[in-house]
């Protein structure tokens, strides 16, 4: 009785919530397999199955992302990352408009941006689905038999249907988020790349036998992979505590006596979401150089520069993780507006004048989001580094280091820390015995 596993599904509350987000994500794997209409499926596994035989580092580059439903054709062949990048476009727009900004910070404003996000994200969405039929006509123009529909109608169809599909991934993400545990649209992700994880080991396990892969090398893979997962952990966990002193207070009838606190920075405060965001941009121009690039000189020029294991690529990838990384902290955690709560509500940090909190804040955070960023850069461009040194697959080195870590392990703990705080709401013990998961809303 003990167990808090048990406990878990003793609280009725949580076992709603689980089960929900269950459902939400079965729905999800099975969408990843319903080909778009017109395809037919077997002529595209044979050409897909040939390609990945051939080696295709972007293909399987955006087969990651998707959850393996951009080979499969799907209705959900984009994925989720439309909406994230239209939700990256939103955030800048709102710095660099003073309107959209104010608009953000009404009543209600919220609701409106998301729904101007909406409306973007089917405007990328139909400029992806778009390139994306472009693909299957270029594709057809080599294999018979793949559609089984006029061309005009087929690109209407799929434009239709690759829109739908992703606006109703954006929709169960939304309602995990609410009615579910865990953050929607990064338990997407995360279950796009758990489910592609054991056809990755399937597929090391041939190449051991068939002897293309020395099991040696395999097994040191590995032990880098555990030692990775523990120092993201210890990372993701790290904090740097800021002392808060707050004098007496005299509220109406009542004097709050003198408390000290502080303030939490985690030494990454984005978590994880530097890599996702850095990942969402580069996938868009990739997706439209890749599917319409052979038509268009200089967008195929485009495709062969930005290729995932390519050197373009890679600097590309570490420079956007850095920028995204001290984006994003600005925007969660504004220096100015913690230092105007700490002064209104009578703090003091020891040793800081009260008119310096601000640049003590801002010195601080930049000295914590560099090696932060730094550090989640270097495990993003891993699988690279694992395929020059060991000589592995893209899609087996994408799935099992670099980015994939990053965002199974942040989502992992940012799942287990909501857990952690309905059980104890529950007055159950948590998950762990000190209670020192601490999560942030991806």
């Amino acid at each position: 009785m003990a167990n808090p596993l048990v406990g878990i599904f003793r609280v009725k509350e949580l076992r709603e919530r689980i089960f929900f987000t269950t459902v939400m994500l079965v729905v999800f794997r099975f969408g990843a397999v319903l080909p778009i209409p017109g395809i037919n499926v077997q002529v595209l596994n044979n050409y897909f199955t040939d390609m990945q035989n051939s080696g295709n580092a972007i293909i399987d580059y955006l087969d990651f992302f998707a959850g393996g439903a951009f080979s499969n054709f799907s209705v959900f062949m984009l994925g989720i990352m439309p909406y994230i990048s239209m939700s990256i476009i939103m955030q800048l727009l709102i710095i660099v408009f003073p309107k959209l900004k104010k608009i953000s910070e009404e009543e209600g404003g919220r609701k409106k941006i998301q729904s101007y996000q909406r409306l973007g994200t089917v405007g990328i969405c139909l400029i992806q689905s778009f390139a994306v039929s472009r693909y299957a006509a270029n594709i057809s123009l080599s294999v018979d038999n793949l559609l089984s529909i006029p061309m005009l109608q087929f690109t209407l169809l799929s434009m239709l249907t690759v829109t739908t599909g992703t606006m109703f991934l954006m929709w169960i993400g939304e309602q995990i988020t609410q009615r579910g545990i865990g953050n929607g649209i990064s338990l997407l992700i995360f279950a796009g790349i758990v489910a592609r994880l054991p056809r990755a080991v399937y597929e090391v396990w041939q190449r051991v036998i068939n002897g293309t892969l020395n099991l040696v090398f395999v097994i040191v893979v590995f032990v880098m992979f555990v030692a990775i997962v523990a120092l993201v952990v210890f990372e993701q966990q790290g904090q740097r505590k800021i002392s808060v002193h707050y004098a007496k207070r005299v509220v109406g009838r009542k004097m709050y006596g003198a408390q000290n606190t502080y303030i939490p920075f985690k030494i990454n405060p984005s978590g994880v979401i530097p890599v996702i965001f850095a990942s969402s941009i580069l996938t868009f121009p990739i997706q439209i150089a890749t599917t319409i690039g052979s038509n268009v000189a200089w967008l195929a020029a485009v495709s062969r520069a930005l290729d995932p294991q390519g050197f373009l690529y890679n600097v590309l990838y570490v420079l956007l993780i850095v920028f995204f990384a001290y984006f994003y902290t600005q925007v969660s955690l504004n220096p100015v507006e913690i230092a105007k709560n700490i002064r209104e509500n009578g703090g003091s940090i020891p040793g800081i004048r009260t008119e310096r909190i601000e640049e003590y804040l801002t010195r601080i955070l930049n000295r914590i989001v560099l090696p932060g960023s730094l550090y989640l850069a270097v495990i993003a461009v891993l699988p690279q580094i694992i395929q020059m040194l060991f000589d592995f697959p893209a899609s087996i080195s994408y799935l099992m280091g670099g980015t994939s870590l990053l965002i199974l392990v942040g989502v992992d703990l940012d799942t287990m820390s909501q857990i952690e705080a309905l059980l104890k709401m529950h007055h159950h013990e948590g998950l762990t015995r000190r209670g020192r998961l601490r999560g942030r809303n991806l």
